[in-house]
């Protein structure tokens, strides 16, 4: 570990996650991992996650399906126009009888024709506004259904940030493992010198190999974490589990994040909080929808008929008429048991229920970046401590040795160097893991993972 070990990826202050952008451009091309390992950096990891997400990929149909309803004719503001025609064959049995019997007629199987058509039009002009509010709503929708998809998109970000920085500290914390091993193995190679001249035992020989040996196990295994860890992430990218990836980069903490910048965004830019402002919109517009239908509704009516009757046998041999018909119809709602009424009330406790969940999102948001700037804050006054410790520990375990070099110190105050050095590693890595992550939270809460 070197001295960039609490050093954060720049990456996330200077890439440019533009989430919605990204998503509706289609992005870059994702990654294609082949058998030969490739470097992952973060702005790859996040762009290939957005792209190949499949919660995701539903949350844009979803704004597309909004995009396509929100339309003035859905919402019932354009006219309705149908045609119809009938064309009936039929033979029917005549027979008349009148005063004068000479005017008698009867037949059998006579056939007739009736031919109809008819294009109607009918528009709404009128309803209390129902029309002009229903495309509100409809509005209002598209745009929740986008601030989901923000949330979605944010939430992934932040899976995939916290596990990327996850394999940096588990590597680094292997780097840490490795340097003590090539302390053991220098000080292996020291009793083997000291023994060829007869001055170290077998004791110290079988010592130090088991020592060395036990280190390699240790590094073996936290490898097998970092393997792991890297499956984790790509699962999380939608790619193939057993792709070999190598991830280079560091740690470093933005230590100029703001608390009181944090909670205002809380509340003016988090998608979720935003999400359920639309909610308590679109609560409102249906609450006026549902009351406009206790007023009259005026519709103007025009359309063209055409009707034709042709008789083999009878009195009309040959009926027509045709022409265009236009007017006007009210409908006056009078009384259906209150139904309306109730409607319209139930809404009104659906627009005080949308206001009580955004308030509750906002407090459990607040409460929870307020929770991680504790946790940021503390993190950021015990990193330099941490930093201090590392670098003292590095030093003594190089003194140690140079001493037990020259038989100035024991086998037992080499690994006492090398367990400090090892701790020291353990916990700068860790502390700056655990700022690292309350920063990705607060600007996820702060929605500005994109930024």
């Amino acid at each position: 570990m070197t001295n960039k070990k609490t050093m954060i990826n720049t990456s996330m202050k200077t890439g440019l996650f533009r989430i919605v952008g990204f998503l509706f451009t289609g992005g870059l091309p994702a990654m294609q991992l082949c058998a030969q390992t490739a470097t992952l950096t973060l702005p790859d990891a996040v762009q290939i996650a957005l792209k190949n997400n499949l919660g995701i990929q539903l949350a844009k149909n979803n704004v597309t399906i909004a995009g396509i309803a929100n339309d003035y004719g859905y919402a019932g503001g354009l006219p309705v126009v149908s045609a119809t025609a009938t064309n009936q064959e039929q033979a029917t049995s005549l027979k008349q009888q009148y005063a004068n019997p000479a005017n008698n007629k009867s037949s059998n199987n006579a056939f007739s024709n009736s031919l109809s058509a008819s294009v109607n039009g009918s528009m709404l002009l009128y309803n209390d506004g129902r029309i002009a509010t229903a495309k509100k709503r409809l509005g209002s929708v598209e745009a929740q259904t986008r601030q989901v998809l923000s949330s979605r998109a944010l939430v992934l970000i932040n899976n995939v940030t916290l596990k990327y920085y996850d394999i940096v500290r588990q590597q680094s914390y292997a780097r840490t493992l490795q340097r003590s091993i090539d302390a053991s193995q220098q000080r292996l190679d020291i009793v083997k010198a000291q023994q060829n001249v007869g001055v170290a035992n077998n004791a110290d020989l079988f010592q130090s190999q088991v020592d060395l040996n036990t280190q390699v196990q240790n590094l073996q295994a936290q490898q097998l974490v970092v393997d792991q860890g890297k499956t984790d992430l790509l699962t999380l990218l939608t790619l193939n589990p057993d792709s070999a990836i190598s991830v280079e980069d560091t740690i470093i903490v933005d230590s100029s994040i703001q608390l009181g910048v944090i909670l205002s965004a809380v509340q003016s830019a988090n998608p979720d909080v935003l999400a359920a402002d639309e909610q308590i919109t679109i609560s409102k517009y249906i609450q006026r929808e549902t009351g406009a239908l206790r007023y009259p509704s005026l519709y103007v009516n025009a359309g063209y008929n055409y009707n034709r009757t042709k008789n083999s046998e009878g009195f009309s041999l040959l009926n027509l008429n045709y022409g265009p018909y236009a007017g006007v119809s009210l409908n006056v709602p009078i009384f259906n048991g209150g139904i309306y009424k109730r409607q319209e009330r139930i809404a009104g406790v659906n627009v005080k229920n949308a206001q009580l969940t955004r308030d509750t999102l906002v407090l459990n948001y607040t409460s929870n970046a307020v929770r991680n700037w504790q946790a940021y804050n503390n993190n950021l006054k015990q990193l330099q401590t941490a930093k201090a410790n590392y670098d003292l520990s590095q030093k003594l375990l190089n003194l140690v040795l140079q001493r037990f070099q020259l038989r100035q110190a024991t086998i037992v105050d080499v690994k006492n160097a090398q367990q400090s050095f090892e701790n020291a590693g353990y916990i700068l890595i860790n502390v700056s893991f655990a700022a690292k992550s309350a920063e990705v939270q607060l600007r996820r809460y702060a929605n500005q993972l994109t930024n």
